[in-house]
């Protein structure tokens, strides 16, 4: 081996010890390829350097947005795109997609989908959601319930305060499924408790099949609700969405796909 490959070499491991001491393991893998465009003349040594550079960076983000996700707890990989308007006149398009562009989070504005059961109002939480996720903002998504039952477990372990801070450090908090019954004495108060360390500060989007009327109802203090309501939609939307139920259409297409295929196998063996 001459000097010159001998060097080459010996430069060429040196660098790979200095990338995997940073653990650029993307530069590592990707290493090899741009060396040999540069070497036959592809690419500039400062082309090769960038996009070594730009393969690391695309990796770092995709390990963030991981755990962006991770820690969302998304229950649905679903997007915006996903939700089927053609098939859901109840939904108002132009409202949703400019609530997408997620504009309303530098307002700290809130989202309130209002609904029958079915109508697609998780599925379009989600989506915003995700897309808040993707842009680089802490997300996290919960239902009522189980929010409610994560604070009652904090306050008697004696750490309500970093329960409570749980909900409040995400940028948007999609709080699902609220009022689906009538809340006793402390389930109102946590969820009073949570949009109000929220107010002004973060993002909430929620979901209810029972519109703003009928929730002096189910929190069962019609104060405690005006107050709620008042903190939640001074800088909020309400998406209201009247329309056929998503899941019964999805049960009534896979009926019809079954009779189908049963009237198929039917004519084949007469």
């Amino acid at each position: 081996m001459t000097t010159a490959a001998s060097n080459a070499a010996a430069a060429y491991q040196r660098l790979r010890g200095h990338l995997a001491y940073l653990k650029l393991n993307a530069a590592i893998d990707a290493l090899p390829g741009l060396l040999d465009a540069a070497r036959d003349g592809q690419l500039t040594v400062l082309d090769a350097l960038e996009q070594l550079m730009g393969t690391e960076a695309a990796a770092a983000e995709a390990r963030k947005l991981a755990s962006r996700l991770h820690w969302a707890a998304l229950p649905a990989p679903w997007r915006i795109e996903d939700y089927d308007f053609a098939a859901q006149p109840g939904a108002d398009q132009s409202l949703i997609r400019e609530l997408a562009t997620l504009r309303f989070l530098d307002e700290a504005a809130n989202i309130v989908f209002i609904g029958p059961p079915g109508v697609g109002k998780t599925m379009l939480s989600v989506g915003i959601a995700r897309a808040a996720a993707e842009a680089g903002h802490k997300v996290h998504f919960t239902t009522f319930e189980d929010m409610t039952r994560r604070l009652r477990r904090a306050i008697t372990e004696h750490r309500f305060a970093s329960g409570l801070r749980f909900y409040t450090t995400p940028r948007l908090l999609v709080i699902d499924e609220v009022g689906y019954r009538i809340l006793d004495e402390e389930a109102r108060s946590l969820l009073f408790e949570v949009i109000n360390a929220r107010y002004l500060k973060g993002s909430i989007i929620t979901t209810s099949h029972v519109g703003i009327a009928a929730w002096a109802e189910r929190l069962g203090d019609p104060m405690l609700a005006a107050a709620t309501l008042d903190r939640l939609l001074h800088r909020g939307v309400i998406a209201a969405i009247d329309g056929p139920s998503y899941r019964m259409r999805a049960h009534q297409q896979r009926a019809d796909t079954i009779r189908k295929a049963a009237a198929a196998r039917t004519g084949a063996t007469a």
